[in-house]
């Protein structure tokens, strides 16, 4: 029978007060505490995203222990799907494990903004833009929770880099955190209300992110209505009740009672009222009793199918990011043999290192799941050590069979010790070895193509060398057969960047603010994120956001705009066809950004608002539409504390990449606020001047001085020229 709000008020009124100061942290490394005599159950959460990391038990740490369980793409890897679809399947999959295995919470998805490609956890997240990460996030989240299982969208919020996480301070003005750091979170708990948020370890602006009464009361809370439990991250809770003032539920792990006389202490001399300490266990009581009553514990997994599913998952990820003369896919007619070269080949990287590593079910590796693919002679030749960087000495070998055949596979990428949790990285680079082994190769084999497997960007001074560059990712553990059957074209490539890939770091938004000085970590970029930051310094990009290619072609035609005059509070309605104009099945990722012609603030180019992954015969054209809002055309004004979207002229710019977006539409928009909205001491003349009601006071207030002055010191006084502007209109 389901609990109800009645039966949890008088279990509320049942519990003593040290019972519920008991309840406000966990049991142990990965439960919830129960109280037994009142029949409050205990939730068992685990490690995630990517596959379940289910230690033996809840009392135990669970690495190199841990269960076996599906090993699925990571979050880079799931991104570059820009696939609602996927994310929804994947997060289903994951449900089932948990439930077989008696977990009632998986702590994921991670969304933070990558900041930096330097981020040591950046495969964990998903994007560089809100949007995307946001609307992935969702997906995945009412995969997860459908079922019955709870998740823990995390880390709220900043969290974009590991070096000194637990103590740097991510001071961010609030009109770049609203636009760029909150906006996924948003996004996410609207259109899936998480069971939990994860508060990350750092201090943002100087506050604990566990105890901070701006994100977690003022923002997620009353701002948001976000009615779930927001529990903190490991280890991170430095403030108890500062932390239960602000909104924190859960400290994590179970801490055996170190802060209970903190908080004591607080409740006795009024600094931590009992009332606030109530709403804080009534929504864990909530919590506890819908895990445990939406529990399986005759779910049981498949784990051979599941392997199936993280192919075809992983194959929607890859990334064709270059084919010149169509040197993908492999067939016979074009190659009589194929050298596959690399150690990644028959020692794959499938996943990141640190809390979400998974002991996979089973693993698949490229040399073998290849040579099933194609039907001409291949030869294998390691050419280079991954536990050496620098060894050079397997190159010749690697350069005598690349000669010998017709075209080469050279499978390079980050090792593991160059990408963690714990620690960020210091270059973009690859090893040096893998670097001589692809100029080497390519020197006396036209037709090199080069495999990546890597969690984030790296540069790539031998693009230009190849014809073919693919990007695989961290792709799980069924990985390597899906890149085996898209090499070959079993599979077509379908997958767009979901980050940026520069040229060289000091290309790269915060390359003077990352990771940061004396504990602090200012994001002077502002807004200036990702691909807006390229826009806006006109660098180009090694590989765009959003760029991707596919073994078949797409056009883009027929826009259609629902009105030309949008008025506030109106949704616009969007159209445009999509032609597969190549001879071969696939999909294309359609993507819509926004720009506003003329704003007051300075803005992005462009921003991503909406985007669709579309399925598409050889010749088939199909429409989709999207639709926007007025939020969707908005900034964040920090003067006036609110999302403003001003009245002119806009673009909807419609693509396949953040830098080709061929099909343009305008319209106009018609705000119903004035600007600037309120007035002090130093609101300018020309704002004034800008706001037709306050028009005429400016008049009265200054035409006398003014009629007397010269013009060109009007205009340097006041930044406008106010005898056109003002007195002859």
């Amino acid at each position: 029978m389901k609990t109800t709000r009645a039966d949890i008020e008088e279990i509320l009124q049942q519990l003593t007060l040290d019972e519920k100061i008991s309840l406000v942290s966990g049991r142990d490394a990965w439960s919830t505490k129960p109280i037994e005599r009142l029949g409050v159950p205990s939730v068992w959460v685990a490690d995630g995203p990517h596959g379940l990391r289910r230690a033996p038990e809840t009392y135990l740490p669970g690495f190199g222990d841990q269960w076996p369980s599906t090993c699925f793409p990571t979050a880079s890897a799931l991104a570059a799907s820009w696939n609602v679809d996927l994310l929804k399947t994947t997060g289903e999959l994951l449900a089932k494990e948990c439930l077989a295995y008696g977990v009632q919470v998986i702590l994921g998805p991670g969304i933070n903004i990558k900041r930096s490609p330097l981020g040591g956890r950046n495969f964990e997240y998903f994007s560089e833009d809100p949007v995307l990460a946001g609307e992935l996030a969702a997906a995945y989240i009412n995969g997860v929770q459908q079922h019955g299982v709870g998740t823990s969208l995390k880390h709220f919020a900043c969290n974009s880099q590991e070096q000194n996480r637990m103590v740097v301070s991510s001071n961010v003005d609030e009109r770049t955190l609203r636009e760029i750091y909150l906006t996924n979170f948003e996004i996410a708990i609207d259109k899936s209300n998480p069971w939990t948020v994860m508060a990350a370890y750092n201090p943002v602006n100087g506050d604990d992110a566990t105890a901070n009464p701006f994100l977690l009361t003022d923002i997620l809370q009353t701002e948001w209505q976000y009615d779930g439990v927001v529990l903190s991250d490991w280890v991170s809770v430095h403030l108890p009740v500062k932390a239960i003032k602000a909104g924190l539920h859960i400290e994590m792990p179970g801490n055996d009672g170190v802060h209970v006389d903190e908080i004591k202490l607080a409740l006795e001399t009024g600094a931590l009222s009992e009332t606030t300490l109530d709403d804080r266990v009534r929504d864990s009581l909530v919590f506890a009793f819908k895990a445990h009553e939406q529990a399986d514990p005759t779910a049981h997994v498949d784990h051979e199918a599941h392997h199936q599913e993280a192919e075809a998952i992983a194959a929607d990820c890859f990334v064709l990011l270059k084919n010149d003369h169509n040197a993908l896919p492999l067939t016979p007619e074009k190659y009589n043999s194929v050298a596959l070269i690399g150690e990644f080949a028959v020692k794959p990287r499938f996943q990141g290192n640190g809390s979400s590593e998974v002991k996979e079910t089973k693993l698949t590796n490229l040399k073998d799941e290849l040579a099933q693919q194609i039907s001409v002679p291949m030869s294998y030749s390691s050419g280079y050590r991954l536990d050496d960087d620098h060894d050079t000495s397997l190159i010749a070998e690697a350069v005598k069979q690349a000669q010998q055949a017709e075209a080469a596979i050279v499978h390079v990428g980050l090792p593991q010790h160059y990408e963690s949790e714990g620690y960020d990285r210091k270059h973009l680079h690859i090893p040096p070895a893998q670097v001589a082994l692809i100029e080497a190769v390519s020197q006396v084999q036209a037709n090199t193509i080069v495999v990546l497997t890597n969690g984030a960007p790296i540069d790539m001074p031998w693009h230009n060398n190849v014809p073919a560059i693919l990007e695989t990712w961290l792709p799980g553990q069924a990985g390597a057969t899906a890149i085996a059957k898209t090499l070959t074209g079993v599979y077509n490539p379908s997958g767009k960047l979901p980050e940026t890939f520069p040229v060289r770091l000091e290309d790269t938004p915060c390359f003077l603010d990352f990771p940061g000085l004396d504990r602090k970590l200012n994001f002077s970029e502002g807004v200036f994120v990702g691909y807006r930051w390229y826009d806006a310094r006109k660098i180009e990009p090694l590989f765009p956001f959003g760029h991707g290619l596919s073994y078949t072609q797409f056009e883009l035609s027929d826009l259609s705009i629902s009105s030309q005059k949008v008025t506030q509070g109106d949704a616009l309605t969007v159209q445009v066809k999509v032609t597969n104009s190549g001879i071969l099945s696939g999909q294309e990722v359609v993507q819509l950004y926004v720009h506003d012609t003329d704003s007051r603030l300075p803005r992005p180019e462009k921003e991503l608002k909406r985007f669709a992954k579309i399925q598409l015969a050889p010749g088939e054209t199909k429409t989709l539409e999207f639709e926007l809002n007025t939020r969707d055309l908005s900034y964040f004004d920090e003067q006036q504390g609110k999302w403003l979207a001003e009245s002119g002229d806009f673009e909807i710019r419609i693509g396949n990449s953040s830098q080709h977006t061929p099909v343009i539409g305008k319209f106009t928009y018609e705000s119903a606020e004035v600007l600037p909205l309120g007035f002090d001491v130093r609101t300018t003349l020309r704002e004034w001047v800008a706001n037709e009601e306050t028009k005429p006071i400016a008049y009265d207030l200054v035409k006398d001085f003014f009629m007397t002055m010269p013009h060109e010191i009007v205009g340097d006084l006041w930044d406008f020229n106010i005898k056109n502007d003002f007195f002859m209109d």
